[in-house]
């Protein structure tokens, strides 16, 4: 299995090139606009095509590139159930599993940043193995901090940041040396205490975390409240349009 990652400085977002390349199947997560050229470029470097397109959920601070993506390559478009997006799609339910090769990919919903969230844990049968070697966090589980609720939650927060609680304990019932790929790094304003280390481990999140040092989801829920950062600038029209699908204006 090859893995891709693509770092975008400017809005501090990771999206990710994977895939089993003995049958030629490769999948993105959380692909960006402006990166749309980046993953067909890295998929032709290794001779294999994109076939599908995970989100891991609506996202609200940039313009997503699966429309892009969808119309250049005719790959799949996955979103978890409940996404409110009015393009075609295939919808994941949580423990849903994508066979690609020898790229297994399973959902694991975790709402609490949005309502619709999933994260994506990948296997590699070439490993000998369906154990997760990896999960794709989305905006749940992030290094040093998790995801702010805020941004999809219709002006009450709370409901979703208790179920944020219960998606971080879902996460951590990982084994430790699972790697940990979100989709944010420090300098997102998807988060309070990113680190700029855009990688880890559930073991290590387990460890030295802070956000995740509560016992309950009630003190979970406040402590995440306090000191939020503004939201997205233009996050309405971003998630608007990432909503309908919509492509990027042609020059």
């Amino acid at each position: 299995m090859i893995l891709r990652p693509l770092l975008r400085e400017e809005t501090a977002c990771t999206s990710y090139v994977f895939g089993c390349l003995t049958e030629g199947k490769l999948p993105v997560v959380d692909p960006h606009e402006e990166c749309v050229d980046a993953y067909i470029a890295a998929a032709e470097r290794v001779g294999a095509p994109i076939v599908a397109v995970f989100e891991t959920h609506v996202q609200a601070d940039h313009r997503s590139g699966l429309p892009a993506l969808v119309e250049a390559t005719g790959a799949t478009a996955y979103l978890p159930s409940g996404a409110p997006v009015e393009f075609e799609h295939e919808e994941l339910d949580d423990d849903a599993e994508v066979a690609l090769g020898n790229t297994r990919v399973r959902a694991l919903a975790t709402p609490g940043h949005a309502p619709a969230h999933n994260a994506y844990l990948v296997s590699d049968l070439r490993r000998k193995t369906d154990d997760p070697w990896l999960v794709f966090t989305g905006d749940s589980l992030l290094v040093g901090d998790v995801g702010r609720p805020d941004l999809h939650a219709g002006g009450d927060p709370l409901p979703l940041a208790r179920q944020l609680y219960d998606s971080m304990q879902r996460l951590l019932e990982l084994p430790d040396d699972v790697v940990v790929y979100p989709s944010h790094y420090g300098g997102s304003v998807c988060g309070r205490a990113l680190s700029g280390n855009p990688f880890s481990t559930i073991g290590f999140e387990r460890r030295h975390n802070g956000a995740l040092r509560h016992d309950t989801a009630e003190a979970f829920a406040q402590a995440l409240l306090i000191d939020m950062p503004p939201p997205p600038a233009d996050q309405a029209a971003i998630v608007a349009a990432n909503k309908r699908g919509a492509l990027p204006a042609r020059a």
